[in-house]
């Protein structure tokens, strides 16, 4: 199936080159040299803005090209693949202007994306020195002075706060505790004064080390009065309706290192041989290749609806942001220190020995992805403060059928994102998990009727009984301000799972049928799609977390696997869900 998301990322491919070609700008090799000297991939970036990747940043009503978060999301995806600094580096823009797109108002949505679409980098000031992810606590203030606000204080660690032209600042514009006493400014840099500003050194980080993570300090820094965005007070809300959006986004940094490390230790296990056989045929070697392109096709499965929300669930996004944040690069944590076993000691290579050091580069970087837009604890916390809302609508079995059906129908066309239906509250709860039980009903229907594996059935109505005994613990469940027990998190983090279980039942419901007509075109990715295979290992995967599941040594559906992940290697292929060519021609 030829999805038109993953077009676009292949065309991007096919622009940059091939990566393994030294030759190339935006290389393995370059991209290697530069984390050595920890410096910015500015030539990389700037590449990455002559092919226009930064008006994707931008609303096309706004005179961008932002049609489809999906797309984004794909594309960077793609930028991820080669390199977590660079994908980090110029993604930045988006996140620091995407306050803009949700709270301002016709002047500074036309200014802002004119900026944009001219190559201005923006950054977005939120977290500060002794406050970490309290923002509620932060202390940088914006005073009004007549027609203008006084700006004082310091933001750190912020990303391209020194490269960065335009600064999206959090601050206290009132004394009043809780998140009415801030407001956002969308300050210009080059309209400062330079006394009223200092930067803040570049830090050293383990990861992304050519990234720009610095600070900066303002110091009775003039910002006129319509730099506000929004209403004075909104700051917070804004903020937080801001984060659904990059949270979900995140996902694809993830997604970029998973392919990253999955195409690299399937390389080296065909290559490699050992006591006597390919290292690919090893029992022991093929059960963890098989285990992580599970969780591959696991975590992109959840991307793939996930991204589509963003268009069709849209109020329920305060759910399925903190959800896709904890979950896909949890997972992908997971399945790079899995494949680390199998390139052994080449996983901790760097310089030319192996590969440019490409694998202990990807798991450096991809460990500061979970830190951003709220680190783990943070989103699962978002989880526990909506348990009594998502046990009532889980009860009531609410599910939004005609957005559910837009997120999962691949061929479905996406409706325009409407920021007036962004909201802190999710009221229907979460569409994807509460049809858990009727998709799980619809795969045991087909079952019987012989269209799908018996075993497919099964697995799927073990899941659903584990999620019925998490809604009867959620349903029980009493929220307390302070100490929240160790316990919650742990249903928090299982209802992540059941959202990742119901994301993949539901996709394969609405897509199995136009994966079989274009059977011909779908390559190696229509055999996941036969009997239900990629589905029943997703599901396998789920059940062996939730522990319902027991081993079994005559069970071989991750082994099914296998051969399509070879298969897809060896064609050039993405290992993926749907058609996606790597190879690239110059």
């Amino acid at each position: 199936m030829r999805h038109a998301p993953y077009l676009a990322a292949a065309e991007l491919d096919r622009r940059l080159g091939d990566p393994a070609d030294e030759g190339r700008l935006f290389s393995y090799a370059r991209c290697g040299a530069l984390d050595d000297r920890e410096e910015f991939p500015l030539e990389i970036c700037r590449e990455l803005d002559l092919m226009g990747l930064h008006r994707q940043y931008v609303p096309y009503l706004h005179g961008g090209e932002l049609r489809s978060y999906e797309q984004v999301l794909q594309l960077m995806r793609a930028v991820a693949r080669r390199d977590l600094t660079v994908a980090v580096a110029h993604g930045k823009t988006f996140l620091g202007a995407v306050s803009v797109w949700v709270g301002g108002d016709a002047r500074q949505i036309r200014e802002t994306a004119a900026r944009v679409a001219d190559g201005a980098v923006v950054s977005w000031g939120l977290t500060e020195r002794d406050h970490g992810s309290d923002l509620l606590a932060g202390e940088v203030t914006a005073r009004r002075d007549g027609g203008h606000y006084r700006l004082d204080g310091e933001k750190w660690l912020i990303n391209n706060a020194n490269r960065g032209q335009l600064i999206c600042v959090l601050a206290r514009t009132k004394d009043t505790e809780g998140p009415r006493g801030f407001s956002l400014l969308m300050v210009d840099k080059q309209r400062l004064d330079r006394s009223a500003y200092r930067p803040l050194p570049q830090v050293r980080l383990h990861g992304i080390r050519g990234a720009d993570i610095s600070g900066i300090a303002f110091t009775d820094a003039k910002i006129p009065e319509a730099a506000l965005v929004g209403a004075e007070g909104e700051g917070s809300e804004i903020v937080l309706k801001s984060l659904q959006l990059t949270r979900t986004l995140c996902a694809a940094l993830s997604l970029g290192a998973a392919d990253h490390a999955l195409t690299l230790a399937t390389g080296y296990a065909l290559d490699r041989h050992a006591y006597g056989d390919r290292l690919a045929d090893l029992p022991q070697t093929r059960r963890l290749l098989a285990q992580s392109y599970a969780d591959v096709l696991l975590a992109e499965a959840t991307t793939l609806v996930a991204g589509r929300t963003l268009h069709t669930l849209t109020g329920e996004l305060a759910t399925v942001s903190a959800v896709t944040k904890y979950f896909v690069p949890t997972l992908v944590d997971r399945v790079v220190a899995r494949l680390s076993t199998v390139l052994g000691a080449r996983s901790l290579l760097v310089g030319d020995t192996y590969e440019h050091g490409r694998f202990q580069k990807l798991q450096r970087d991809h460990r500061i992805v979970g830190i951003f837009d709220g680190n783990t604890v943070v989103n699962l916390h978002a989880l526990i403060n909506l348990f009594p809302l998502l046990a009532r609508q889980w009860r009531r079995g609410t599910v939004d059928e005609t957005g559910l059906a837009a997120a999962t129908t691949l061929g479905a066309e996406l409706p325009d994102f409407d920021r007036d239906s962004l909201s802190l509250l999710p009221r229907t709860g979460c569409s994807v998990v509460q049809a858990l039980a009727p998709g799980v009903e619809e795969l045991s229907a087909l079952a019987a009727r012989g269209e799908l594996p018996a075993a497919v059935a099964r697995r799927a109505e073990g899941v659903l009984a584990a999620a019925e005994g998490l809604a009867t613990e959620l349903d029980g469940y009493r929220p307390t301000a302070v100490d929240v027990p160790a316990s919650a998190f742990t249903l928090a983090e299982r209802y992540a799972w059941c959202f990742a279980a119901s994301a993949a039942v539901h996709l394969w419901l609405r897509n199995r049928q136009a994966v079989a007509d274009a059977a011909a075109d779908a390559g190696h990715a229509a055999e996941l799609w036969q009997d239900g295979r990629w589905l029943e290992a997703a599901l396998a995967r789920v059940l062996d977390h939730l522990g319902t599941s027991l081993p079994d040594a005559t069970d071989d559906v991750l082994e099914r696997l296998v051969p399509t992940l070879i298969a897809q290697h060896e064609s050039g292929q993405l290992p993926s869900l749907l058609h996606h060519p790597l190879k690239v021609s110059a």
